[in-house]
């Protein structure tokens, strides 16, 4: 999707210049939690809600703050290649821009890491072998506090039929954070995903452009990954993320591809 036609009122568009100058970063990169960017976050519900994406103004609660931080890593890229582009992808994970806005890049890794300055090629296979790891160590965590969200939202859900009180905005808004929830849980697992086709794009290439028997230990290493990422296939449908307009409806192309012939 090109970046023009992303917003759905041209003042968010006027607005993206000085809100992507103004980023301001905490404790390993994150956004820190100044004025300023709880303004972005807000922006970004607000622009959410402006494309008909779930987005509900209700206060978060503890599990729900600490998956949204959790959740960081993986909406971020791993190497930036530019500033401009880690501007982008954090106006993303802030939902300012829609998460589909481009597409997937998995030789974008491989090119951030053989644009940073290395003495010899090792130290690539180290940068590749750490990111990995990091990934992988982080991932149980998110998972933890992904299911504890889930079985509060469940428990949110089965509530609404018996409260009285609430009117039908109240029960809107409570549909709109499960679904808010489920589909940012679904947007880290399919991140978590491409982040290890990118991963395993790097090794092959930096084998055949810098071979080194480095490959082994960050093979290894991308086993480690695997195992820890299945750790998020049981938290949601497996369609999770077509239904989040993250990825394509199964059997879409096929059934276009039908009616157009017909």
């Amino acid at each position: 999707m090109p970046l023009r036609g992303l917003f759905a009122r041209p003042i968010l568009l006027l607005a993206l210049p000085v809100i992507a100058s103004c980023v301001q970063q905490g404790d390993f990169g994150r956004p820190a939690p100044t004025a300023w960017n709880s303004l972005i976050d807000a922006a970004g519900t607000l622009a959410a809600r402006e494309r008909s994406e779930a987005a509900s103004l209700f206060p978060f609660t503890e599990d729900e703050r600490t998956l949204r931080d959790r959740a960081w890593r993986y909406l971020m890229p791993a190497r930036e290649r530019s500033l401009f582009e880690a501007t982008l992808a954090n106006l993303t994970r802030a939902r300012v821009l829609p998460a589909d806005w481009r597409s997937p890049d998995p030789a974008g890794y491989f090119e951030a890491i053989m644009a940073e300055d290395a003495r010899s090629p090792v130290s690539r296979y180290r940068l590749l072998s750490e990111d990995v790891t990091a990934d992988g160590r982080l991932i149980p965590a998110f998972a933890d506090t992904a299911a504890r969200v889930v079985r509060a939202d469940l428990n949110r859900l089965r509530s609404l039929p018996f409260i009285r009180t609430l009117d039908d905005e109240d029960v809107r808004s409570a549909a709109m954070r499960v679904a808010e929830n489920r589909c940012l849980i679904a947007w880290v697992r399919r991140e978590a995903s491409l982040r290890e086709q990118a991963y395993r794009y790097a090794l092959e290439h930096l084998l055949v452009t810098v071979p080194g028997e480095e490959a082994i230990g960050v093979e290894r290493t991308l086993a480690f990954l695997t195992a820890r990422r299945r750790l998020l296939d049981p938290l949601l449908p497996v369609d999770a993320e077509a239904r989040c307009g993250l990825a394509p409806v199964p059997g879409a192309g096929a059934q276009a591809a039908i009616v157009t012939k017909g």
